[in-house]
């Protein structure tokens, strides 16, 4: 199966290592691309341990009708080996009741305890 999150890898070799503990994803968009990976396959562990301590919520409902379909990365600021922070903005489309979407966001991720964390969607400018 190919991975979820488009880099053209098989799953296993891909995102399932990030899932499993086996590696830290290095970048924010490594972070991004495994957690949306995680939304696609129902991981809520992994998305709630992904999640930065001060923004994580105490629990997560994954619709079941929701159906993932691809992620499109549009633009990442920062968010390398080297850096403490960085923004990914993306675009997932997704499936529901026969109906195509779409959730457009620009995320924050910073570091907590040496790991890549989810902090939350960057304010826009009104």
């Amino acid at each position: 199966m190919d991975c979820p999150c488009g880099f053209g890898e098989p799953y296993e070799a891909c995102c399932a290592r990030a899932h499993t503990g086996q590696q830290l994803p290095p970048t924010a968009e490594s972070l991004m691309r495994a957690r949306y990976s995680a939304y696609a396959i129902g991981d809520r562990d992994y998305l709630l341990n992904s999640w930065h301590s001060s923004t994580r919520p105490a629990q997560l409902m994954l619709p079941e009708q929701l159906r993932w379909t691809r992620l499109q990365i549009l633009d990442r600021g920062a968010g390398g080996l080297f850096d403490q922070a960085g923004t990914v903005e993306f675009v997932a489309h997704y499936r529901e009741d026969g109906r195509s979407g779409q959730q457009r966001e620009n995320s924050r991720f910073v570091r907590e305890d040496g790991q890549w964390r989810y902090l939350g969607p960057q304010a826009v400018p009104s």
